[in-house]
C-alpha cells in the first residue's frame, strides 16, 4: 500500500478508502448494505491489505454505517492507526452551528471514540450563512473532537468562498473535497478540481467505479445493488447511451492489460491527481482487485483514449437548493 497526506496536514492516509455506505442495516437506506459481521469481514480485510481510511456520514443507513463500523475498527485495530471520516448535511439544521455541534456529538458516540479525523460538510447549505459553517467547524477542530475538516459536492465559487471566510477569520480550512468523478462524470474538471490543486486540498472522490458500470463491459448486471440501487440509476443511466462508449473503450484497455476494468478505472484516478478514490464493496474480495491496481501504470496515450469518447454531462452532485427535509437519497428516478 501506498500512503500520502491530506491536503496541508500529517494525516497519512492509504490512496484508497473504503466506502462505508455499504455498511448498514439493509431496508433503512439501501437493501443492499451489509450487516455488522460482514462489515467486520471487509474492515479487517482492508487493514491487512494496508488500508486505513475509512468514510461513513451520520445518514448512512439511518447511523447503523457508523455503528457497524466502530465495532469493527474497536475490534480490529488500535484507534489511532486508523483515520476515520464522517460528514454531516442531512440532518435537521443542516450546516447550523446548533446542528454541527448535536450531530457530531452523535457521530463521535455511535462511532465509539472521542475524536474524527475528518469532518465533512456532505452538502452545501442555502440557509445558513458561510461565516457561521465555518466558525462552528472550526470550533470543533480547537475542541479536539475533530482533526481536519473536508467538503463534499459543491459548486467551485462555494468552496472557494468558504475556503476564504475561514482564511480571513483565522479559521480552520477544507482540507480535502469528496466530489462526484470518473470516467462517466468529470464536469467537476472545470472548476473545482482546478481549485482544489490551487489550494493543496487533497481529492477522495465518490463513486470512482460509476456503480460498477466501469466494472463489467455490459451496463447492467444481475445484482440486487444493480437493481436496486435508486441513487446510481438517477446519477447514471440518463447519460447511458453516451457513457457506452466510454464503457467499450475502457475494457480495449483493460483488454490490453489483461486486467479487470476496475483497476483500470482506478488507475486513471491516481493518473488524475487523486489522492484517495473511495471504494464500496459488500465482499471483503472486492479490495483486491483495488489494490492491484497500484502496479497498473496508464501512459498518455491510454488516457487519451479513454477519455476521448466523454461529453458534457448534467450536473450530478452540486445541488443549486436544499432538498426537502429528510431526504437523503438524490436521485431523479
Amino acid at each position: 500500500m501506498e500512503y500520502q497526506n491530506l491536503g496541508n496536514t500529517d494525516i497519512k492516509v492509504s490512496k484508497l478508502c473504503v466506502g462505508c455506505m455499504s455498511f448498514g442495516k439493509a431496508g433503512t437506506m439501501h437493501d443492499w448494505t451489509v450487516g455488522p459481521e460482514e462489515t467486520e469481514k471487509i474492515v479487517k480485510h482492508a487493514l491487512d491489505l494496508g488500508i486505513n481510511f475509512f468514510d461513513t456520514a451520520n445518514v448512512y443507513s439511518k447511523g447503523t454505517s457508523e455503528e457497524y463500523l466502530g465495532h469493527a475498527i474497536k475490534n480490529n485495530v488500535a484507534r489511532d492507526k486508523v483515520v476515520i471520516a464522517s460528514k454531516v448535511y442531512f440532518n435537521p439544521g443542516r450546516l447550523s452551528k446548533e446542528a454541527i455541534h448535536r450531530e457530531i456529538d452523535g457521530t463521535l458516540k455511535r462511532l465509539g471514540t472521542d475524536y474524527l479525523d475528518l469532518y465533512i460538510i456532505h452538502r452545501f447549505d442555502y440557509n445558513t450563512p458561510i461565516e457561521e459553517t465555518m466558525e462552528a467547524l472550526n470550533d470543533l477542530v480547537k475542541a479536539g473532537k475533530v482533526r481536519a475538516i473536508g467538503a463534499s459536492a459543491m459548486y467551485g465559487y462555494q468552496f472557494y468562498n468558504m475556503q476564504l471566510a475561514a482564511r480571513d477569520n483565522g479559521w480552520a480550512q477544507f482540507q480535502t473535497m469528496e466530489n462526484h468523478y470518473n470516467l462517466l462524470y468529470r464536469e467537476d474538471e472545470r472548476e473545482l478540481i482546478p481549485i482544489c490543486k490551487q489550494m493543496n486540498v487533497s481529492l477522495m472522490p465518490y463513486s470512482p467505479l460509476a456503480g460498477g458500470h466501469l466494472t463489467r463491459p455490459t451496463w447492467n448486471a444481475d445484482t440486487l445493488r444493480s437493481k436496486t440501487d435508486r441513487v446510481a440509476m438517477g446519477k447514471y443511466d440518463g447519460m447511458e447511451k453516451y457513457d457506452i462508449h466510454i464503457v467499450e473503450h475502457l475494457h480495449k484497455i483493460a483488454e490490453k492489460y489483461n486486467a479487470p476494468m476496475a483497476e483500470v478505472a482506478i488507475a486513471w484516478e491516481w493518473a488524475k491527481g487523486i489522492t484517495s478514490p473511495i471504494i464500496g464493496a459488500t465482499k471483503a474480495h472486492h479490495f483486491d482487485s483495488a489494490v492491484n491496481a497500484l502496479k497498473l501504470k496508464l501512459t498518455d496515450e491510454d488516457i487519451a483514449y479513454l477519455e476521448e469518447p466523454y461529453v458534457p454531462h448534467p450536473i450530478i452532485g452540486a445541488i443549486d437548493h436544499n432538498p426537502a427535509a429528510g431526504v437523503t437519497l438524490l436521485n431523479k428516478k
